[in-house]
This record gives C-alpha cells, sequence and structure tokens, in this order.
C-alpha cells in the first residue's frame, strides 16, 4: 500500500489498464443506450415498452445488488470482473445477432436488460471494492475523480457518438457495446495488480449473514450512517430533479437538441468539479464540503424555475453539478479508505444500491409532482427540501465537523488496522 501510495497514477500501469478498459466499456453503453430506446421504440409504438426495458434493468440491479456485494467480497474480484464483461459481451452480441438475422423478439430485450443489471451490479461492487488495493489509499482521491472526469467526458460525447454509430445499422450499436465489453475484459486480464489483501477464508456463513455484517459495519459507524442518509436524501432530489429540468426546458419551447445541450452543461459542470475534487477533498474537511454541497445546491436549485430559455437552464445546470463531484470523491475515498478490505464490497453494493434506488425513487416521485403541481411549482418544493436538508445537516454538530481535527480516528481506522 506505501508503496502503492508514493506512485503516481500516470506512473501505475494497473490504474492505467483498468480506467481505459472502463472508459472503452463506457462509450459503448452511451451508444447501446442511444440505441436501445430508438429500437424498443420502433419494435413496439409504446413508451411504456422502453420504460419497462429501462426498469427490468434498473430492477436486476436494485435486486441483486446487495447479494453481488457479498458475492465479490468471496470471490476473486478481478475474475469476477472479466466473466462480468465477457457475459454482457455476449449479451449485447446476441442482440447484434437476433437483428442481423430479423429474429429479435421484445422478450429477447426483456432478458437482455435483466442479465446487464445483474454483471453491472456485480462489476460495479468489484470495481470500487478493488480501487484501494489498485492505487493505494493516498491516491485514492485522485484516482476517483481521475475516473468520474474523463467517464463524464465520455457521457458529454456519448449523444452523438450514439447518433453516428446508429446510423450504420441498428445492430451496429449492440456490436460495437460488444466488442467495448471485451477490450475492457482484456485489460483486466493484463493487469497485474492484487484486487484484495488476501484471500478471505471459508467459514460456511449463509450470503445473507454476509450482508448484514456489511450493512451492521456502516449503521454503526455514525458519522458514515448519516453522512449516507443525506446523499441519498439528496440523490431523491435529483432523480426527480431530472424530469422537472425536461419539463421546464419543454415548457420554454426548448427542442431535443436544445433539452440535450441543457444536459451537456451540467456534464460540462460534473467534469469541472471532477477535476477540482482532489484538491478540494485535501483542504476541505469531508463534513464541510456535505454543508457546502448542499447550501449550493439549494440556493441554486430555485434558479431553474425563473430561467427564461435552454441557454440559462444550462448554465444553472452546470453550476449546480460543480460541487457534487468534488463531495462524491471525498465520501468515496473516505469510506474505502476506512472500510476494511474484507468488506469492502459489501459496503460498496450496500452504498450503490441505496443510492440507485433512491433514484428511481426520486424519478417515480418528480413525474407525479409535475403532472399535480406543474414543472414550476415542483421546482420550488425540490428547493425546499434541499434547503430543509442543508439546515438539518447544519445543525448536526457531528456531521458538521467530520473530518476535521482527526475526527475519523474512531472505530473505522481501528477496524483497518485490525484487519490488514
Amino acid at each position: 500500500m506505501a508503496r502503492l501510495s508514493a506512485r503516481p497514477l500516470l506512473r501505475n500501469g494497473n490504474f492505467l489498464l483498468l480506467t481505459s478498459g472502463q472508459v472503452v466499456s463506457s462509450a459503448g453503453d452511451q451508444v447501446q443506450d442511444f440505441a436501445l430506446l430508438l429500437l424498443v421504440l420502433a419494435m413496439a409504438g409504446s413508451s411504456g415498452q422502453a420504460g419497462l426495458v429501462l426498469g427490468l434493468n434498473s430492477a436486476a440491479f436494485l435486486l441483486s445488488g446487495l447479494f453481488a456485494g457479498a458475492l465479490v467480497d468471496r470471490w476473486d474480484r478481478r475474475r469476477t470482473m472479466v466473466w462480468c464483461e465477457l457475459g454482457r459481451a455476449a449479451a449485447a452480441g446476441s442482440v447484434a445477432a437476433a437483428l442481423w438475422t430479423g429474429r429479435l423478439t421484445l422478450p429477447h430485450l426483456y432478458a437482455f436488460a435483466a442479465v446487464g443489471g445483474i454483471l453491472s451490479s456485480l462489476f460495479q461492487a468489484a470495481g470500487t471494492a478493488a480501487l484501494v488495493n489498485v492505487v493505494g489509499p493516498d491516491r485514492l482521491p485522485a484516482a476517483l475523480a481521475t475516473t468520474q472526469g474523463v467517464l463524464g467526458a465520455v457521457r458529454v460525447g456519448g449523444a452523438p457518438l450514439g447518433a453516428l454509430v446508429q446510423a450504420a445499422g441498428r445492430a451496429v450499436p449492440f456490436a460495437f457495446n460488444a466488442a467495448s465489453f471485451l477490450v475492457s475484459a482484456v485489460t483486466l486480464r493484463l493487469m497485474r495488480a492484487s484486487f484484495r489483501t488476501r484471500r478471505p477464508a471459508a467459514d460456511g456463513r449463509s450470503v445473507l449473514a454476509d450482508i448484514r455484517e456489511g450493512i451492521g459495519w456502516l449503521w454503526r459507524r455514525p458519522v458514515l450512517r448519516l453522512l449516507l442518509l443525506a446523499q441519498t436524501a439528496d440523490t431523491l432530489r435529483y432523480g426527480a430533479g431530472y424530469l422537472v429540468i425536461i419539463s421546464l426546458a419543454q415548457a420554454a419551447g426548448a427542442s431535443p437538441v436544445q433539452i440535450g445541450l441543457v444536459f451537456t452543461g451540467a456534464a460540462i459542470g460534473a467534469l469541472l468539479g471532477s477535476l477540482l475534487a482532489p484538491r478540494a477533498a485535501a483542504r476541505l474537511p469531508l463534513g464541510r464540503l456535505t454543508v457546502l454541497m448542499l447550501w449550493v445546491e439549494a440556493l441554486t436549485f430555485p434558479l431553474y424555475a425563473v430561467a427564461p430559455g435552454p441557454l440559462l437552464l444550462g448554465v444553472v445546470a452546470a453550476a449546480e453539478s460543480v460541487i457534487a463531484p468534488i463531495h462524491s470523491v471525498a465520501i468515496s475515498s473516505h469510506r474505502l479508505s476506512t472500510t476494511p478490505d474484507r468488506l469492502r464490497g459489501r459496503t460498496s453494493a450496500a452504498v450503490q444500491t441505496l443510492t440507485a434506488g433512491a433514484l428511481s425513487a426520486g424519478a417515480a416521485l418528480g413525474g407525479a409532482l409535475v403532472a399535480v403541481l406543474g414543472a414550476r411549482a415542483t421546482t420550488l418544493v425540490l428547493a425546499g427540501w434541499l434547503a430543509l436538508l442543508a439546515l438539518s445537516v447544519t445543525a448536526s454538530r457531528r456531521v458538521r465537523t467530520a473530518g476535521s481535527g482527526g475526527s475519523f480516528a474512531g472505530p473505522e481506522r481501528r477496524d483497518v488496522a485490525a484487519h490488514r
């Protein structure tokens, strides 16, 4: 760990291999997601069917998440990630082959979405748990920020790339994504890093007992627990805000291209935040960053309601999106560096499942609120939610002072030392 922490990221070949594989795989996902919506709409003629395919993918991710975390703490993490990429390549390739032969059916797409969700949950849990062992704890904030930044850059160019590949034929995006998964699998196989400190001993416990241990470890850490609850509450608003912003843009007469540019503005803001994250996370304590993020969002979000057109909506989206990546890097770095290696898969999966669930619930809530109150009124309701959340976090001394004066040198640090 000490040798890894002393090595700059650009000289860490294992990190470069891991990141390059994820970039290629993410680009393939961007291309495929664009094509999948168009394909389902063309086959079924119903936006409800498109929503069902996406819903199956999200449901499979959520339902398998906790089990995935327990399994990657038992299995070889790198081998698990390789097999996940091969499985996702086979799934995407099967859709491409069915399109080429004219045999694709909607049940095939439903199965494809469900399998993709399960394999994604395993891959993410294993990759997040392994990162500390690839770069070392001192390089973790920079590694998270770099990964977050390059994937954000891929998302900025995802729609144009998706449209370009889609123009080559309906099957091409799925074949493109299958190839991207194979590239990711190869980069993982080329890595020489250990993805865990030591192989866990078989103790005969059930997977459910392992899940309870991981959740229990998180729950018994009051600072982590409170920060995670605040993060989840903020993610709930984020899920609702996505539909609200689209509704506001449509009400302002924005075209689909202009709506896309609004979210491009958000992606650019997030990319800037990722560039600033390592230095900001090193200078500002985690509790102070949490308070700052929530107040920035609470004061910025109401501006969506008064922005007169898509250009200013994009400016607001960019401004609001800068702080979240900084906080994400800080809280993820702290959680991963203080969690014993044997529990990192389970705790990472628990966090991913909770936040992904909040995102889905927020999207459903946002749709209901817009239908009842309208987009502008819903914007103000969500702004009020953010203000209440910011006030609650500011009033909590435990959260406000987290990371100041060694406030993390408690049970989390002792657990890490005990399991090294």
